[in-house]
């Protein structure tokens, strides 16, 4: 048999409050003749701090309000609380009982108490992690062989490789290069990329960074030798 102390007093809430950090009702698995002893014995309903009690209280007040409450429960002792008469419980009139179906084909009735902002706060960050988790497990990378051509034989190839190697963007990671001959004592820069595809344009960076200033004291053209996917997964689902 659950004992509670005056739940009007800090001290009887927050025994409340712990008692149904597990639990939906105060007594069983379905809402009791012990949770009107408890409910009835309430001044006003808890406040957002005590979490569990104001989810308990704003779910019993909406089934007093639809359907009443009948079952028996196995005793709830509560000091200073009057035994509970049997019209607490009782299922409302049908008035009252039509007007309530009516109210509910309009509004869902939200058994369990509006959320608390603390509530509302976890809920948002764990639909963020969620959505991050999903965006980055569907992420796949590809690899990519890049030609990049100077003005002439008398540009700094050292200077040019510095210059696109600092480029530097989320999910792109320069690899391996080569100078290879071009012809009349020129050379090309071959250079290897990896990227993640949701997150870097390899166009994009070739219009936009590659052959505009700065770097196009280097760079005369850019092209793309080769593009291929490497993976379908960034990561696997644990």
């Amino acid at each position: 048999m659950a004992a509670f102390p005056n739940l009007n007093s800090d001290a009887g809430l927050k025994k409340l409050d712990e008692h149904l950090l597990t639990r939906s009702y105060i007594t069983g698995y379905q809402a009791s003749k012990d949770d009107i002893t408890v409910f009835t014995a309430l001044d006003k309903p808890p406040t957002s701090q005590y979490v569990n009690a104001s989810r308990w209280y704003n779910h019993i007040d909406a089934l007093l309000r639809i359907s009443g409450v009948s079952a028996e429960g196995s005793g709830v002792i509560v000091e200073g609380s009057a035994p509970v008469v049997e019209e607490a419980v009782a299922t409302p009139p049908a008035a009252d009982s039509k007007d309530a179906a009516d109210e509910e084909d309009d509004d869902d009735v939200d058994l369990f108490g509006e959320e608390t902002e603390e509530e509302k706060k976890a809920a948002e960050e764990r639909a963020a992690s969620v959505k991050a988790s999903t965006k980055k497990k569907e992420s796949g990378k590809s690899s990519v062989l890049i030609d990049i051509k100077p003005w002439d034989d008398e540009t700094d190839m050292k200077k040019l490789e510095e210059a696109v190697r600092s480029i530097q963007m989320e999910g792109l990671f320069w690899g391996a290069s080569k100078l290879v001959p071009v012809g009349y004592g020129i050379k090309k820069l071959q250079i290897m990329c990896t990227i993640v595809d949701d997150l870097v344009s390899v166009d994009t960076m070739i219009e936009e960074q590659l052959t505009v200033e700065p770097i196009n004291e280097f760079v005369q053209s850019c092209d793309i030798v080769a593009f291929n996917k490497i993976c379908e997964f960034l990561e696997s689902f644990p």
